[in-house]
């Protein structure tokens, strides 16, 4: 694992040492670029652009072959901006004065099967104003790299190790990052989990020097989108929040809700009811005031001619949402399934006093 920062007293520079190459990491060489000539001592300040700061983890597992990024900033709607990410490819974060080109160009770099390390090399290499950029990237096999140019105000810097590169910009210190580096490396669970667990590292260690407003998660994986269309497997987004990862953590938790209420339907039309009744209690942990939530566990107990439990379940989704009562009498859920829960008492006497429209 490779670290890299910069500290600086003064911002102000010169144009041609502005537009020095800054620092590559990969695999734990630092590989400096020489500085530009001096051009005419024409002086600006880092500042005269509106600065971002952000910081981000990529990574990748290699269990599944996901890809990701996590980042958070005090910006609006990071996540329209930092993370790009294409499943079997690679994962890309770019940011400070961001070059969105980066994104969609490394992503084409990396398919025409260019490591990390000599993406970045690419990318920054023909970019005039790369001593501003700050960039992270993993490759498909876990390969990594992270480029922070020498005119980022500080604290910037980033790291390297396997299977991922954290980076971050105006930043409380190198702890940061060396805090969501540790966390990475030492959290189990799935790529989501990792990253945005590191990210919460980071803001713990101090963060954004200037706060918090947004954050954004990122993980693809071929196939993982919406009815298999895609490869957004996760994809969720605070843009304006106090709390920005907290946020982002309880978003996470409703798309886990989403994936384990369609795993309990797959399982249950494949008559594996056990299954079934795993994921759908642990759609209803998740999302527990989601009203399909509990009529999907409803659904699950019926199927496996637990009565009781059926009708408690069935009278938690008339809780949460009495709406519902409302789509079944137009015909969106299942009659089956609901004249199964009207023999049940419990769930009948509810049913009953709920005003509806049909």
């Amino acid at each position: 694992m490779t670290p890299h920062g910069r500290h600086w007293k003064t911002r102000t520079l010169a144009l041609g040492a502005m537009f020095a190459a800054g620092a590559l990491l990969s695999h734990g060489v630092n590989r400096a670029t020489p500085e530009a000539p001096a051009a005419e001592p024409t002086t600006i300040t880092a500042s005269a652009a509106e600065p971002v700061a952000t910081f981000s983890i990529v990574g990748f597992d290699p269990e599944t072959g996901d890809l990701g990024i996590a980042v958070q900033s005090k910006f609006f709607a990071v996540g329209a901006v930092v993370p790009w990410a294409r499943a079997r490819v690679g994962a890309v974060a770019t940011q400070s004065h961001a070059n969105t080109a980066y994104g969609p160009d490394g992503l084409a770099l990396l398919s025409d099967g260019e490591t990390a390390a000599d993406v970045v090399a690419r990318l920054t290499e023909n970019d005039d104003g790369r001593s501003l950029r700050q960039l992270g990237i993993v490759d498909a096999t876990g390969r990594a790299a992270s480029f922070t140019g020498d005119a980022c105000l500080p604290w910037a810097g980033g790291k390297t190790g396997e299977y991922y590169a954290a980076q971050g910009n105006i930043l409380a210190g190198p702890e940061v990052v060396d805090a969501m580096a540790s966390t990475f490396e030492s959290t189990s669970g799935d790529l989501g989990t990792r990253l945005v667990a590191a990210l919460a590292a980071g803001q713990a260690a101090g963060g954004d020097a200037r706060g918090r407003q947004s954050a954004a998660l990122l993980v693809v994986r071929e196939g993982g989108g919406y009815g298999g269309f895609n490869d957004r497997y996760i994809d969720v987004r605070v843009d304006d929040h106090p709390t920005p990862i907290r946020e982002l953590q309880r978003l996470l938790g409703l798309r886990r809700a989403q994936m384990t209420s369609a795993d309990a339907g797959r399982y249950l039309r494949a008559g594996e009811h056990d299954l079934a009744l795993e994921s759908a209690r642990r759609t209803t942990t998740l999302s527990p005031n989601d009203g399909n939530a509990w009529l999907l566990l409803a659904r699950v107990h019926v199927a496996r001619g637990e009565t009781p439990e059926a009708g408690q379940a069935g009278r938690e989704a008339l809780i949460q949402d009495p709406w519902l009562k409302t789509a079944a009498l137009r015909g969106l859920i299942d009659k089956a399934l609901i004249e199964r829960l009207l023999g049940i008492d419990s769930f009948a006497q509810l049913w009953e006093s709920i005003e509806a429209d049909s």
